[in-house]
């Protein structure tokens, strides 16, 4: 009964005058695919108004963005234990460089060569600062990617890690690096737009958790990053954010911004978020490498909310390598984020780790679609690895189980719906979130619910299909596997797979694992991207 009533008692709250009847509860009820006698519908029709009254005592209690909901996701089934994975690892060595004569020279440089001339104090923690704004600045006139600069904090932080550096402190391997968040991480004295002229000038003045540990290690942050209006595709307040591979294209989404900039030369790394594809989207388009952790791997304590269990938050960067040491520095429980667990995750040199006779699963079918992409299993065999023909379980339609993000994603915005301030929204129509929340409005719990159960059957499936392998590999778009994937939580890396194409950027290929098995997911995508090199292309603005 309840699922009818939600699907009329919003309506109803709006608006105080009793329901024309019958008829009125019969056309919901059609909504939810059910019938009802015409005693039965007499009878619901006292359950709405009550209900509809309960609503409109809540509605103007107002609800921050940052409040969870009292329940958490969890990508671990009962009984589901990880164990570390036992790898020989090589602490990352620091290569031996001189300062060039142009400081844009440094512009695809990677993270331990950075740190290697900050280091030995060859350049300047303030100097590198300047040089990546002045050349985000020039960048960002044909990309539109910056949201806000945070120069006047960049430079104040890295003044003072010079003078640590001065006093003998290293901070280690991000120590002066410069980076870029996505504007929808709250940083103190700047606005955190959330991608919308709605909260244009919205300030939240404590820092979220991953700015704090990234302060922390020595990171400067430079800018704020663009995203899709409310972390959906690249348009945003400013304009469409593009890919620096072909500026007449958009970068994708919803962490335009993030890959945009890394790939085009103007960030080291950047961070970004997952909910759907907005990492492993905006990196395939611009060419960028991406982490996906697993759900509950790092805290989103000060990011924005958009569905409660499966937003994730990844570093962006030019490398797997340069990735993983971001990723060493935000994993982790932050006594805030109820959905974080402690699994340790170090960043450490691949090189030395051997993976001949890794099973490792490929979606056979998908490769079958997408020919040119089998030669990244070609490689693999080169590696050692053992291939295994894998297919995903296809006994619930993954796709449908996305009301679960439609409902939560209505919710994180409801207010918006309520008082019309979505009409404000740069993106409008049918596939816009203004028509998404307000068709959420008609989506029964009871159903919300039976989806959420589903998602469980789903995961416990997949997790036999994946029990005796390290990972596996697949187009980054190839079949349901973006949806299945996000839906379970687990974790995955994009990557470049291929030369740039004439008119785009290179294809991407996804090394997806099994949950909080991150290490042994970037020794084997680090270990192939070292031997292709496909991400050592890059565009040239």
């Amino acid at each position: 009964m309840q699922s009818v009533v939600a699907l009329v008692v919003f309506a109803f709250a709006q608006d105080p005058a009793p329901p024309s009847g019958k008829e009125e509860l019969r056309a919901a009820a059609k909504v939810a695919a059910l019938e009802f006698t015409d005693a039965e519908l007499g009878m619901l029709e006292k359950d709405v108004l009550e209900l509809a009254g309960g609503y409109r005592a809540l509605f103007p209690i107002a609800i921050e963005n940052g409040l969870d909901p009292a329940f958490t996701f969890s990508p671990l089934l009962p009984g589901m234990r990880v164990e570390a994975a036992a790898l020989a690892l090589a602490p990352i060595a620091l290569p031996d460089v001189n300062r060039p004569a142009d400081l844009d020279e440094l512009a695809f440089a990677d993270v331990p060569t950075l740190a290697a001339l900050v280091k030995a104090r060859r350049v300047s923690c303030v100097e590198l600062a300047r040089s990546t704004i002045a050349r985000v600045r020039r960048l960002d006139a044909k990309l539109h990617a910056v949201v806000n600069f945070t120069e006047e904090r960049a430079l104040a932080r890295a003044a003072a890690l010079d003078r640590e550096l001065a006093d003998g402190h290293w901070r280690g391997l991000l120590h002066g690096i410069p980076w870029g968040a996505k504007d929808l991480f709250a940083v103190a004295g700047t606005p955190t737009t959330w991608g919308s002229r709605i909260y244009a000038e919205q300030r939240i003045e404590r820092d979220a958790t991953v700015v704090q540990r990234l302060d922390a290690a020595g990171a400067v942050l430079v800018c704020k990053t663009s995203l899709g209006e409310f972390a959906y595709g690249d348009l945003w307040q400013g304009g469409r954010t593009r890919t620096p591979w072909n500026v007449e294209k958009g970068s994708s989404g919803s962490s335009a911004g993030s890959a945009s900039l890394v790939a085009a030369g103007g960030l080291p790394f950047a961070l970004g978020t997952e909910t759907l594809g907005s990492i492993v989207s905006p990196c395939t388009a611009c060419g960028a490498t991406g982490i996906r952790p697993s759900f509950g791997r790092v805290p989103r304590t000060g990011a924005m909310n958009l569905s409660w269990t499966m937003d994730k938050v990844g570093p962006i960067a030019r490398s797997v390598l340069d990735a993983s040491i971001v990723l060493a520095v935000i994993a982790g429980p932050d006594g805030s984020d109820p959905a974080v667990r402690f699994q340790p995750f170090h960043a450490r040199d691949a090189r030395p780790v051997d993976v001949k006779g890794w099973r490792v699963g490929y979606l056979a079918s998908a490769f079958e679609h997408a020919k040119e992409d089998a030669h990244v299993l070609d490689e693999l065999r080169g590696l050692g690895v053992e291939l295994v023909p894998l297919e995903l379980p296809d006994d619930v339609p993954v796709g449908e189980l996305l009301v679960i993000l439609t409902a939560e994603a209505a919710t994180a915005f409801d207010e918006l719906t309520r008082d019309g301030r979505d009409d404000q929204m740069v993106w409008q129509g049918p596939e816009a979130w203004p028509n998404t929340f307000r068709a959420a409005r008609f989506l029964p719990a009871v159903e919300y619910l039976r989806a959420q159960r589903l998602r469980t059957r789903v995961m416990r499936e997949l997790d036999t299909r994946l029990a005796d392998l390290r990972a596996f590999v697949h187009p980054s778009f190839g079949g349901p596997s973006l949806v299945m994937e996000n839906l379970t939580g687990l974790p995955a890396i994009v990557l470049p797979s291929s030369a740039p194409a004439k008119d785009g950027a290179p294809r991407s290929i996804t090394f997806t694992g099994r949950v909080d098995r991150e290490e042994e997911l970037v020794r084997l995508a680090d270990l192939w991207q070292r031997a292709t090199g496909f991400h050592r292309a890059h565009p040239k603005l």
